[in-house]
């Protein structure tokens, strides 16, 4: 059952409505590339793939029933293409965070989940790294052999901790989302939160409000313009924008910037940080 009556406008309603994707024996040719497809929204984070990224022999494999669901996961998160997305270039902790929302369909708990698979990683490998999830009993207990993993953090289960239902929502910004176009980038979402021991206040994902998961740093421009107006409409508007490339040696980018703009310099101001190689990832009403 959904853990919230808020799961449409958190943007959970899919999985709360849909069942698990199952590889049942006698299988047809279509529940396989229902598996397929399912197994690389959910490995590879809601990412694009193109059709020559396809893991082709695996997906033979599978198809002809020399391999389990189960190997199948195991063989896309330890592609290249896994590596080249979600590896390469991001923080380790960042990547002990994916690796745990799309192998185990949950969010770390604590910091301890992340030190322990920091040290596998570091002493071991990534392969080895990808195995610790994939030969758990705790994988094992929700996904066996045959079901394609997915988001149990939305799901009430027992025993399950409410830390984890929060802590899923900094990894978790919406269905039509993909975990490679969040404008945090590379950068871990939960290391403060879990070196602190706190949980993390839910966020809805993005909509026509404004991208309400991204909040700028405390040096920027407030929420609200308190007193007077400007231009002629009287209307203000806040512009949040990351990753705005800063001035000296070396080239810094700061995590995020926020302006009061009037409205009649809105549109110069917004090409004025698109110049930047910015991306505006907030426009509300001040």
């Amino acid at each position: 059952m959904a853990i919230t009556t808020a799961a449409a406008r958190l943007g959970t309603s899919p999985y709360a409505e849909t069942s698990q994707v199952e590889l049942r024996s006698p299988w047809t040719k279509e529940d396989v590339e229902n598996v397929i497809r399912a197994v690389y929204r959910q490995v590879l984070g809601n990412d694009y793939i193109m059709k020559s990224e396809r893991l082709t022999s695996a997906e033979s494999l599978l198809r002809d029933g020399q391999i389990t669901v189960r190997e199948f996961v195991r063989f896309v998160a330890k592609s290249e293409l896994y590596k080249t997305k979600f590896l390469y270039g991001n923080f380790q902790t960042r990547v002990i965070e994916l690796n745990h929302k799309h192998l185990l369909g949950r969010a770390p708990f604590d910091e301890s989940d992340v030190i322990r698979h920091l040290d596998i990683y570091e002493q071991q490998g990534f392969d080895a790294e990808i195995d610790s999830y994939i030969d758990s009993a705790e994988y094992q207990a929700n996904f066996g052999d045959n079901v394609v993993p997915y988001y149990r953090g939305f799901q009430f289960e027992t025993g399950a901790r409410t830390i984890g239902f929060t802590n899923m929502f900094r990894l978790y910004r919406g269905y039509a989302n993909s975990d490679r176009a969040q404008s945090e980038g590379s950068k871990s979402r939960l290391a403060r939160g879990l070196a602190q021991n706190t949980a993390t206040m839910i966020q809805e994902p993005s909509s026509g409000a404004g991208w309400s998961h991204y909040v700028a740093s405390s040096d920027s421009a407030p929420n609200k313009c308190l007193g007077g107006s400007f231009g002629e409409s009287g209307r203000i508007y806040r512009v949040v924008a990351a990753g705005i490339r800063g001035g000296g040696y070396p080239e810094v980018r700061r995590s995020s910037t926020a302006y009061l703009v009037p409205y009649e310099q809105l549109s110069q101001k917004m090409q004025q940080i698109q110049r930047t190689g910015a991306k505006i990832v907030s426009i509300t009403v001040a």
